[in-house]
């Protein structure tokens, strides 16, 4: 029910995230690594993204669920939201 619950939340500003995300140099290959590469992210790559995320979050709060203990574990969800190859072309 949580993870539901986070997923809509998501979807609802996908576009706004979407928007914030590709303005940060970088964050957005970063993000999709482990569904580009299947590879996981590094210690340091992690603290990247939450740096990014935490910043990006004073912007759209439903992002705050990752300075949150244990809110890295929504990051394979924000990045299904967000790729954009899912997207569908008629």
């Amino acid at each position: 029910m949580t993870i539901n619950y986070f997923k809509r939340l998501f979807l609802l500003n996908k576009e706004l995230i979407i928007e914030k995300v590709l303005e940060v140099k970088g964050l957005m290959q970063l993000l999709m690594k482990y569904r580009n590469t299947g590879q996981k992210w590094s210690i340091q790559e992690k603290i990247e993204i939450k740096m990014h995320l935490k910043n990006i979050a004073r912007i759209i709060p439903a992002l705050g669920i990752f300075l949150l203990p244990g809110g890295f574990l929504f990051l394979p969800f924000l990045a299904d939201i967000i790729d954009r190859r899912k997207t569908k072309r008629n």
